[in-house]
């Protein structure tokens, strides 16, 4: 019985076993039966959503829900390294305390309210057309009423729609990308 309860004690199987202390026999009943947390589950390719470096990230989900998110061996960009904000980005969609609502506050309000996404999709949309359409310039065929500026995430494709769109269709010439945002 004693004999048992000392096997227990890893320390007692390497002495035993005259093993190094680097495989099995380190580990204790418990350590043996853990498995990994994302076991099972599925992953999806995907961008760190941080800088402008595009470190590739495997986001692993099961139920509709994800488990981890953790470098990508194969991206070419960070060979499945993570800087401390990319490793962190699980929080960044799992944490509770996560904005969920969008929020308003009318000019010269005190009290914010709760919009449905619908609701402040269309404000914006309004007043996005009513700015163009009170600072168009018919002289040169274009505002400078509004701007955009891109941040580091968007990739070629996105900044070429975005351009089209916003130079061709809506007229606006203050455009920009910046990579620290």
């Amino acid at each position: 019985m004693l004999a048992e309860l000392l096997l227990k004690w890893p320390l007692i199987r390497q002495l035993r076993d005259r093993a190094d202390g680097t495989g099995p026999e380190s580990m204790t009943g418990r350590t043996l039966e853990l498995a990994p947390k994302n076991e099972g589950a599925k992953s999806a390719r995907s961008i760190c959503p941080y800088c402008g470096v595009g470190c590739g990230q495997l986001v692993y989900h099961r139920g509709g829900k994800v488990v981890s998110i953790e470098g990508d061996p194969e991206s070419p960009v960070s060979r499945g390294h993570l800087c401390p904000k990319g490793a962190a980005s699980y929080e960044l969609v799992t944490h509770p305390g996560r904005a969920k609502k969008v929020r308003y506050r009318a000019p010269f309000a005190r009290e914010w309210v709760d919009l449905p996404l619908e609701q402040a999709m269309e404000m914006v949309a309004e007043r996005v057309w009513e700015t163009r359409a009170r600072t168009f310039d018919r002289t040169h065929n274009h505002t400078t009423g509004m701007a955009h500026l891109g941040g580091a995430t968007l990739d070629n494709e996105e900044n070429y729609l975005i351009k089209k769109l916003f130079t061709g269709g809506l007229g606006m010439v203050c455009i920009s990308n910046q990579a620290r945002i």
